[in-house]
């Protein structure tokens, strides 16, 4: 097998073990509200915890790997990744379980990014549609096994035995990784700008959690607002410092690419809506229309056979059509398809419910992989690290407020109609918010060029006459 086929091969056991892991946790949200003695809605905390933990360390996981080596890297965050696995076993409360959470996003912020590092490094700019696909195609199996697994896992045994699937996975990627990564390291690594990583880390991790415990969990509002107010201040002192500086932690300026600013800030309105999903879709299928965890499962898992299913034929769509069609549409047709699973009732037909996930999932992963490939379109190899940690930290705090958007819609449809309990009918203007900010990606996406990315996606141009 070439290289563009082995490696992402090997980083897909680590994208596979996260998905895994954070579709089966979704799943089981309810369940371990109950276990914990909490609302439902409490633990988006842990989800939020999580992603803000990745969109903090994510912007060091290149320099680690450019002075420790990839392979180093890439070992060492299976290793974490699997005792925050086992720490979340063992929580007993809604702090612990957060805290366990929060360490074992440490891991996955280096796991994937230098995994993606090292592809991007290993693979010509020709091949790399391609070798996104290989990396994600075996990637998607988790959240088509998760949901499934997960529900059968909490409705006959217990939700904790759910994180111990990291484990066996986990092991097998550190077996694979000493085999076939190159142990790649830059002789030329700038210093590690540690104020802005304080700088920039304090203020995602405030400003999220600001935002993650508005409404009538963890914290007083004024704590929240406080949080909101601090983190925006911390991360306008880290701009501030970025433009002093020669190397900082997070390289903003490469925001000029054209390409790479429309993945960027396209991607990231475009991630918020899929964020909401794995938090709104359970919740409503479990505690508003009365599924259990396994019934649930078998429902949310054609969202992302829908995804796998469109990564065979994802590269002959770009090369066809170009990037900036293809976004343009999808934006579109993804968020209509988002906003009407809010029109799900416990009555409507579960084969209409796998029918509509289906098809999103698949306008989805297309727009996904349209947003990881051109975003490195314009780039040489010397600006992959720190463009691949910038597009990393956009990604999750898009998630992450995916779910905190979703979680004080959610709350907020409840306490119009005086309740503080969440019923079947609060979703539909949740999901109709997500979607209508998913929507507004395609305005990042306007400014593109026609021909922009065609030397990634391989369009031939001239034969159509643009």
């Amino acid at each position: 097998m070439r290289p563009s086929q082995i490696v992402p091969l090997v980083v897909a056991t680590a994208l596979f073990m996260e998905n895994t892991d954070s579709t089966v946790i979704a799943t089981a949200l309810p369940a371990i509200a109950r276990s914990l003695n909490e609302d439902p809605i409490a633990l988006k905390l842990a989800l939020t915890a999580y992603l803000v933990s990745l969109a903090i360390f994510i912007p060091i996981s290149g320099w680690m790997a450019d002075r420790y080596g990839a392979r180093t890297i890439f070992r060492a965050a299976l290793v974490v990744f699997m005792a925050g696995s086992l720490a979340c076993a063992a929580s007993d409360s809604l702090g612990a379980f957060v805290a366990a959470r929060a360490f074992q996003g440490i891991g996955g912020a280096m796991m994937v990014p230098v995994g993606r590092l090292v592809i991007l490094r290993a693979v010509p700019k020709s091949e790399l549609v391609s070798a996104l696909a290989y990396l994600t195609i075996p990637a998607l199996i988790g959240p088509i096994m998760g949901p499934p697994l997960g529900g059968l896992i909490t409705t006959y045994l217990d939700w904790r035995w759910i994180f111990f699937i990291n484990i066996p996975i986990g092991l097998a990627g550190i077996v694979l990784s000493t085999i076939y990564f190159e142990n790649i390291r830059e002789p030329s690594r700038p210093p590690l700008d540690v104020l802005g990583f304080l700088l920039s880390g304090a203020g995602l991790a405030t400003l999220m959690l600001g935002l993650a415990s508005l409404g009538r969990h963890l914290l007083p509002d004024y704590v929240s607002w406080g949080c909101l107010g601090g983190g925006a201040i911390l991360l306008a002192l880290y701009l501030a410092h970025s433009r002093r500086v020669e190397h900082p932690v997070i390289r903003l300026d490469l925001l000029k690419y054209p390409t790479f600013r429309a993945a960027v800030t396209g991607g990231s309105l475009f991630r918020i809506g899929t964020g909401a999903i794995p938090f709104l879709l359970p919740l409503m299928l479990q505690i508003g229309f009365g599924l259990d965890p396994l019934q649930s499962g078998l429902l949310t898992f054609a969202a992302a056979a829908g995804a796998l299913l469109i990564k065979i034929i994802g590269p002959r769509i770009l090369r066809a059509y170009g990037f900036r069609r293809v976004m343009l549409f999808n934006a579109v047709v993804a968020s209509c398809f988002l906003a009407v699973n809010g029109l799900f009732t416990a009555q409507t037909p579960h084969w209409l419910i796998i029918g509509i996930l289906l098809v999103g999932g698949c306008v989805r992963s297309l727009q996904f992989t349209c947003v990881n490939a051109i975003a490195y379109a314009d780039l040489d190899k010397r600006e992959m690290s720190s463009a691949t940690s910038l597009a990393s930290v956009a990604q999750q705090l898009s998630l992450s407020l995916g779910v905190s958007i979703g979680a004080l819609a959610l709350e907020t449809a409840a306490a119009q109609h005086g309740r503080t309990t969440i019923e079947a009918g609060d979703f539909s203007p949740a999901f109709l918010t997500v979607a209508l900010i998913s929507c507004a990606s395609l305005f990042a996406f306007l400014r593109l060029k026609p021909d922009a990315g065609a030397e990634v996606s391989g369009q031939r141009l001239a034969s159509k006459g643009v």
